[in-house]
């Protein structure tokens, strides 16, 4: 399958369940990350010894069953990082899914071929699940959309559990509507006439934490946003400070912290609490297979399941107060329609077969930013923001809980002109 960019596993087609022209999805093609279940096929998870010991499904997972009856055609699945445990998407055993937009890069992960499938135009959309950022990170590196939804949101029946107290279901698209007609199928939200925003926050500390220069991506938003709503709801805030203030809990994991590293203090704190709740549940679901089956798996996912599988109880309970205390902080923070709009990942994609202690850097500075929506349960969306010396580049915004159908609104109007304003900036550098 060299021709379609290495991103699926298995081909096969799934009619939609009862075709008409007046479905919501109808005419569009799909593909399924390999963690989905699809009634007779066995799912894979990234791993060849997943695989051979495990049955074919005896059901489909509803979010599949969902866009099937809203009259889209899955074409099959597709590749993702073993046991679905790397934010990079290279895989030992299937391949790694071929970036399209950058081919010597990593496609970001575990929703490798999910991604790939999109930003090769091999489907229209495509399902994904997103527990540390595997799919909003992918969305950034293969230059797409990507959205996480919140979290519980969309149902996880039938998908392979990492962490259940983080997991969620997200899907990627080309454009705009294609990822808000998505999104309304998959949330069930009733139609409604758009909200505006209330105000747009920009961090400045977060923006200041890129890889890349940060005005790409600043400027293009300033700009759409007076332009569509005025600029008085730009706000501007320094969201370190306001995490360390507002969730104490994180006092736990801000003593471990390295103030002297490139980091914001108060986020690698949330990125550690949310590693640690990530590996805690993830020894729970798999403990007994991996010790049973003594799997083989390439060499840095094998160093992440070690790693799961030494954690203790220790301090998770603390856990569950930072992300209570985080919803909490956000939802005041940016009310009913507030929006915070954030790097979705420090920077470009790194290069293949980039050395482990190199790419646990880039996870670890990945993380601060990717955490806040994954710990407070919020939505995000990850939006493409042009090229930085020919590399996909991008941004998210982040609402609260519950406000999906308000955020895909907002894509959809911000989309265009974010496109003629990132062009704009991008002459001009």
């Amino acid at each position: 399958m060299a021709s379609e960019y290495d991103a699926f596993v298995s081909k096969f087609v799934l009619n939609p369940s009862s075709p008409s022209p007046s479905l919501p999805l109808a005419g569009l093609t799909f593909a399924v990350k390999d963690i989905f279940d699809v009634e007779g096929h066995v799912t894979g998870f990234g791993n060849p010894d997943w695989a051979r010991t495990h049955a074919p499904a005896s059901s489909t997972a509803p979010a599949v069953l969902n866009v099937l009856k809203a009259g889209a055609t899955c074409i099959g699945k597709t590749v993702l990082d073993e046991m679905a445990y790397s934010l990079f998407g290279e895989n030992e055993h299937y391949g790694t899914p071929r970036n399209p937009c950058a081919p010597d890069r990593v496609p970001g992960g575990s929703s490798s071929g999910s991604a790939v499938a999109v930003g090769a135009k091999l489907v229209d959309f495509s399902l994904g699940s997103d527990t540390g950022g595997s799919v909003r990170a992918p969305a950034s590196y293969c230059g797409i959309l990507g959205f996480r939804p919140s979290h519980n949101a969309v149902s996880t029946a039938g998908v392979i559990p990492l962490a259940q107290s983080l997991d969620t279901v997200g899907w990627f698209a080309r454009e705009p509507s294609i990822l808000k007609q998505v999104g309304r199928v998959l949330l069930e939200l009733p139609d409604a006439d758009p909200n505006k925003p209330s105000q747009i926050i920009i961090p400045r500390d977060c923006f200041q934490h890129l890889d890349i220069p940060s005005e790409q991506l600043t400027q293009a938003l300033v700009r759409s946003v007076e332009k569509l709503f005025g600029g008085s709801i730009i706000k501007h805030a320094v969201l370190g400070d306001y995490v360390r203030d507002n969730v104490p809990a994180l006092s736990s994991f801000l003593c471990e912290i390295n103030e002297d590293q490139d980091n914001i203090p108060s986020l690698a704190a949330l990125s550690d609490a949310r590693r640690l709740l990530s590996r805690y549940e993830f020894k729970k679901n798999h403990e007994d297979w991996v010790s049973a089956v003594k799997p083989n798996l390439g060499p840095y996912i094998a160093e992440n399941v070690r790693g799961a599988l030494q954690i203790t109880e220790e301090n998770v309970d603390i856990c569950w107060s930072v992300k209570k205390e985080l919803h909490s902080a956000l939802t005041s923070l940016l009310g009913d329609f507030g929006v915070l709009a954030i790097p979705t990942v420090p920077g470009p994609p790194p290069k293949l077969q980039t050395d482990a202690s190199s790419l646990d850097v880039l996870g670890d500075k990945a993380f601060n930013f990717l955490s806040i929506a994954g710990m407070s349960g919020f939505c995000q969306v990850s939006i493409p923001m042009g090229l930085h010396d020919n590399l996909p580049i991008s941004m998210s915004l982040v609402a609260r809980d519950g406000a999906d159908g308000f955020l895909l609104d907002l894509v959809e109007t911000l989309y265009e002109s974010l496109k003629e304003e990132v062009a704009i900036v991008e002459k001009s550098v």
